[in-house]
């Protein structure tokens, strides 16, 4: 009889805590996507549509297959390391929410006329080109992509230097 009082504490802390949330949640303001953007704003995370919502299930398709990869050297090796193909940029922005700034710049490298050719050759069917418009959207929502490094803007292409 000794953890009675203790099952009866508990039940009294939790039924408490019940009729506190739901008085609460009468009496104050739902702001919902306020709050989002007071907690969030700091960390550059904007707010997804619901119309988002609905497309990004369609985003975690890639299974890291690196058939993508195929034919970006030339683009990883002019990107300074920025940029290390197309396969990761399918991986980060499906997986979670990334640093869309930085996530924008690194689709900068990759045209959507070579998304739209991957995509193709996806065995998964990975939307390439509608993670990227997603992406470049969330990016101008909170800045716009990261700026191109001077060291990296001065650079010529491997094609300009004859390799």
């Amino acid at each position: 009889m000794i953890g009675v009082p203790a099952v009866i504490k508990a039940l009294w802390l939790l039924g408490w805590a019940l009729v506190r949330s739901l008085l609460r949640r009468l009496v104050t303001r739902r702001d919902g996507i306020h709050r989002f953007q007071k907690n969030y704003d700091p960390d550059a995370l904007p707010a997804v549509t619901p119309d988002e919502r609905h497309i990004i299930p369609e985003f975690s398709r890639c299974i890291a297959c690196g058939l993508c990869d195929r034919g970006e050297g030339e683009r990883i090796a002019n990107s300074g390391g920025a940029y290390r193909g197309v396969m990761g940029l399918m991986v980060s922005s499906s997986r979670g929410m990334p640093d869309f700034r930085a996530a924008a710049y690194s689709f900068s490298f990759v045209p959507d006329g070579v998304l739209e050719a991957k995509e193709r050759l996806c065995p998964t069917g990975v939307p390439m080109r509608q993670i990227a418009r997603f992406v470049r959207d969330k990016a101008d929502a909170v800045g716009g992509p990261l700026p191109l490094p001077a060291q990296l803007a001065s650079l010529p292409s491997r094609s300009e230097i004859g390799v």
